[in-house]
């Protein structure tokens, strides 16, 4: 499984519009410190998949290489806005899973184009594509979201944001699948004192250290915590690391499970 980092932002983006703190001054000047809106994809036997579709330039890149599916995670605009250029385009369908969500985002599934909108899917109920499993999971966020464990037979990946902690169901589970490589909601600094949809920086090294996957990455990382590592960088475990826009990852089975 290869895993690619396409954009690592929270909702407001790296750099943040109107903002001068120090981590938006440096990303309008260091293109490598800017953070898009939070997606991936995965590559598994030469397939495709994206996680999210928040950027704008979607369509361009699926034009390219046009995905096996799509997984969302939930239906707030910076995860799905690219959709909304993309479903116009022409040609074989892209299947689109997520959560149960009635309302979704605007007038996609009455206009859905090119996108082949699949019924919400049931979290733990395995979803089997081309070269992988997909569990979905609960996550704790103001709208349905789920996160998604992906297994491709030789390595498993847990994808857990947007979320502020975990569900007490969603641990377990985790801590039963035993994950290889955690992506995790780190959204606020340390010096966030009262957060509601989404981790502090504190919170999620809590939640990886209980997982105990062998490696792990922050994403949905906002201008805030660029600004604090900035000044005070945090000390995280070695394999643990913010992740950037554009990184890549080769996943492979990295301990030995117990059937």
């Amino acid at each position: 499984m290869r895993l690619r980092f396409v954009g690592t932002g929270d909702s407001a983006q790296v750099p943040r519009f109107g903002c001068d703190c120090p981590a938006c001054q440096r990303a309008r000047v260091l293109s490598c410190h800017r953070r898009g809106p939070c997606c991936a994809e995965v590559r598994v036997d030469g397939q495709r998949y994206l996680l999210d579709a928040g950027r704008m330039d979607l369509a361009e890149s699926c034009e390219r290489e046009r995905p096996a599916a799509i997984l969302l995670t939930h239906y707030h605009v910076d995860h799905v806005q690219g959709l909304f250029h993309l479903r116009w385009g022409t040609g074989e369908p892209i299947p689109v899973y997520g959560p149960k969500d009635p309302q979704g985002c605007a007038d996609l599934y009455q206009h859905a184009g090119v996108l082949a909108f699949q019924p919400g899917l049931k979290p733990f109920r395995p979803l089997h594509l081309a070269g992988m499993e997909a569990i979905p999971v609960p996550l704790n966020h103001s709208k349905p979201t789920l996160g998604y464990c992906l297994d491709d037979g030789g390595s498993r990946l847990a994808y857990l944001t947007d979320t502020c902690g975990l569900p007490p169901e969603t641990e377990r589970f985790l801590r039963r699948w035993r994950p290889d490589a955690v992506v995790l909601d780190a959204t606020h600094p340390a010096s966030h004192t009262e957060p509601r949809n989404h981790n502090t920086l504190p919170m999620a090294l809590d939640i990886v250290e209980r997982l105990a996957p062998q490696r792990a990455w922050l994403t949905h990382l906002s201008h805030a915590v660029d600004a604090e590592v900035m000044v005070a960088p945090p000390v995280l475990p070695p394999h643990v690391a913010l992740a950037r826009d554009g990184d890549e990852h080769t996943l492979c089975a990295l301990h030995e499970r117990i059937a």
